[in-house]
């Protein structure tokens, strides 16, 4: 009978399929179900009987469950086998479970392949776009302007105040110092 197997001899009954299974007519074994597809019931006969992981989860073989895609991860409907989650390529990213889709990384910041939060620049450096996927893509201060750590855009030094060339990081401006001015 499908949804049953029996792997020993003799036997005077069938056992029924495993979670995770599918066992056709005749099997001695129970079949797993193939990756991107799950399945918790014990009488599935054939492998159309397994469900299909859902856009945002994954599969892998022999699953009783879909598993959620990580952060940094999706999947999506177009995908015809679910077995895994996709990597959310650089200059995006993903911050929830499940997910379908990845985002366009933030402004002030960089996001590399996989990345389950938008990285901010670093201090001195900062960024208007929203596809960097490394730090290099963030754009240093030049000389008489600063900027934060997020900065989308580069500050002018106040007055009384100063950044120059051989400052390797110009995240803070610094004062002029006493017998000198800044206007």
């Amino acid at each position: 009978v499908g949804g049953t197997y029996q792997d020993e001899t003799g036997a005077t009954q069938c056992k029924a399929c495993e979670q995770g299974c599918y066992c056709p007519e005749g099997a001695a074994a129970a079949l797993p179900c193939e990756g991107g597809s799950y399945s918790s019931a014990t009488d599935n006969d054939e492998q159309g009987d397994c469900t299909p992981a859902g856009a945002g989860f994954f599969a892998v073989t022999g699953s009783t469950e879909q598993t959620p895609c990580a952060k940094g991860s999706y999947t999506d409907a177009s995908m015809p086998v679910k077995d895994s989650c996709t990597l959310c390529v650089g200059g995006t990213y993903q911050d929830e479970t499940g997910a379908t889709q990845c985002k366009a990384c933030e402004q002030g910041c960089y996001c590399p392949e996989g990345a389950a939060a938008a990285l901010p620049c670093e201090g001195g450096s900062y960024s208007s776009a929203t596809d960097n996927d490394e730090q290099g893509d963030c754009t240093p201060a030049g000389a008489g302007f600063f900027a934060v750590t997020g900065s989308t855009e580069q500050t002018p030094c106040a007055k009384g105040s100063y950044t120059d060339a051989s400052m390797p990081v110009k995240d803070s401006c610094t004062l002029c110092v006493g017998g000198t001015y800044q206007d």
